[in-house]
């Protein structure tokens, strides 16, 4: 029996991965489960899993969910608030399991615990990579944690490089990634309309159901920026060997080239429970309630290049990556301050990438050997950001 913390469990991510985790009872317990402020969310997992940790962002949310878990008369979970204590349950050592699922720079601190306290960590958090990869990595290589990537893309190249040694080496044949993207909504709406799109349109992604932030990501597909960014820590490959393609059916979930002309992919339905259950078993492999590929019914794969006029916030992450340094943080920090201003409808949506580019520009990068020159760059991007929008 192992036992799981859970990241995020409210978001899409957290209740996937507590789907697979109850289909197989006899093999995993869940430890401890964490959101920021959906307290009833958490409070009807909290019952049906039972969990030793409940952590909540503040004492008042925290306060809630105590009283309403002793009303039920679930006293065997004690609920915790605030940052300290998400890093607490991620490194306690009654877990052997991390499922790391904040989404954005808060999750960055409890995933770099876990890592140095060697669990095992399923990694869908994809900014404790974005800002500090090289910190991140060290740490990952010094405590012996084994590492799973859980988007759907790194998950499939992660299955796709030799089982001898999964990362980009031209010395086993690898010759370059290919990162597959849907398009999002808006892949084949006239670009000059894109100055008027609305939040509503902005979050109702084709062919993935995920949280209001990432759904703004992919549909300019800064979400793939940040992963391009991700597979260059995850796996050692350059910029230049990193490619995305576009792939709006999401059967190709990424692929990998080979030197002798192969290209190994890895297909399946588009369903998040499908990688979450790779990382969970690995490496063996557990059901995930998730239905075959039906081919015959696919019908179809098409495949377009990337259009950086379409997407200018994957141009703007592949120029991070090869500036290197906090470049990445900086980027990630204007990002998620633009996206939660277009949700709020104080910026239009092209209003984005023009931040996180001015962003880029004006706030100094500098070296990312520490947590603090990581964080201090987030921070002064965030401040920088705020003001252009105030």
């Amino acid at each position: 029996m192992q036992n799981v913390t859970i990241l995020g469990s409210t978001g899409s991510i957290g209740v996937s991965t507590l789907d697979v985790i109850g289909r197989h009872p006899e093999k995993y317990a869940v430890f401890a489960l964490t959101a920021h402020k959906q307290v009833d969310k958490l409070f009807e997992q909290c019952l049906q899993f039972k969990p030793q940790f409940a952590v909540l962002g503040s004492p008042e949310a925290a306060g809630q969910l105590r009283q309403r878990l002793e009303m039920t008369g679930l006293t065997g979970t004690n609920v915790l608030h605030g940052e300290s204590a998400l890093s607490e349950v991620a490194s306690d050592a009654g877990c052997q399991i991390v499922m790391a699922a904040i989404v954005g720079a808060a999750g960055l601190k409890p995933t770099l615990a876990a890592a140095k306290a060697g669990k095992k960590v399923l990694l869908a958090n994809k900014e404790a990579l974005v800002m500090s990869g090289q910190i991140f990595m060290d740490t990952i290589a010094a405590s012996g944690s084994a590492l799973l990537p859980i988007d759907s893309e790194h998950n499939a190249v992660f299955q796709c490089l030799p089982a001898e040694k999964r990362a980009y080496d031209p010395d086993f044949g690898v010759t370059k990634v290919l990162l597959t993207a849907s398009g999002g909504p808006f892949l084949k709406r006239d670009v000059s309309t894109l100055e008027s799109v609305t939040p509503e349109e902005a979050v109702a992604h084709p062919n993935w159901v995920m949280g209001r932030k990432i759904s703004v990501d992919s549909a300019t597909m800064m979400n793939k920026g940040l992963e391009v960014i991700e597979a260059h820590w995850l796996f050692g490959a350059p910029a230049d060997q990193i490619e995305v393609v576009i792939h709006p059916q999401s059967v190709i979930h990424s692929m990998v080239s080979y030197s002798d002309g192969s290209v190994l992919a890895q297909l399946g339905n588009p369903d998040m429970r499908t990688p979450i259950a790779y990382g969970l078993g690995y490496p063996e492999r557990i059901a995930s309630g998730v239905a075959p590929l039906d081919l015959i019914k696919v019908g179809q794969l098409q495949f377009h290049e990337a259009d950086f006029t379409r997407f200018p916030c994957l141009d703007l992450a592949y120029a991070a990556l090869r500036t290197g340094g906090t470049a990445p943080a900086i980027l990630n920090a204007a990002n998620e301050v633009a996206v939660e201003a277009f949700l709020q409808r104080k910026i239009g949506f092209r209003d984005i990438d023009r931040l996180i580019a001015s962003a880029l520009e004006k706030v100094e990068s500098g070296s990312a050997d520490t947590l603090e020159s990581v964080l201090d760059a987030d921070r002064r991007a965030r401040e920088f950001t705020v003001s252009r929008i105030s």
